[in-house]
């Protein structure tokens, strides 16, 4: 089971990156979590897709596409998603020139967030549900996992916190037997 994991933030030392990192260790037996940076996507510009994708949207389409499901570490900004994100979002939801249907058209996202804040990042998770359903994705609709205070339980770059280790192994189990129950039914 190949999951394509998405941190929504470009700091170097992103809780929320270090939330991926932490998936990876904790994955169920058999799913492969890979990390792709959002670093080089360009802002979304309807005048540059008509030209063609650029290769770094070509790329991420092309990832998520060839990933079994999604895995998105959400920050929470001022109470909602990042524009980094958003415009992610954005590029994932168009059809482009090559394409049938929109890579996130049907994809099963499950989504985790990390934040300083004691909410975690839970205002934040609705928002990106919402914009992630009008983009034709699926959401799991499984418990949030709101690592809230973040600073504390992220330790430099790890997260030490057993608690919240354990809850997102909990998550991801869940996450790997929905994606697995769907692959059967098909």
């Amino acid at each position: 089971m190949n999951i394509l994991g998405i941190s929504g933030s470009l700091r170097q030392a992103s809780f929320n990156t270090a939330l991926l990192h932490a998936a990876q260790e904790v994955a169920p037996a058999g799913m492969n979590i890979l990390i792709h940076r959002l670093h080089e996507l360009p802002l979304f510009d309807q005048d540059v897709e008509e030209q063609g994708d650029p290769a770094p949207v070509t790329a991420f389409k092309e990832a998520i596409d060839n990933a079994d499901g999604l895995l998105i570490a959400c920050p929470e900004y001022n109470g909602g998603i990042t524009g980094v994100l958003k415009n992610a979002v954005d590029w994932a939801s168009r059809i482009g020139k090559a394409r049938q249907t929109a890579v996130l058209t049907g994809k099963m996202v499950c989504i985790v967030g990390a934040s300083p804040g004691i909410t975690g990042t839970v205002r934040a998770q609705d928002a990106l549900r919402l914009v992630l359903r009008r983009a034709g994705a699926r959401t799991e609709p499984q418990g949030d996992v709101l690592v809230f205070q973040a600073h504390t339980k992220i330790i430099e770059g790890r997260l030490a916190d057993e608690r919240s280790r354990e809850a997102l192994g909990r998550h991801l189990q869940g996450f790997a037997d929905r994606l697995s129950a769907e692959a059967k039914s098909y």
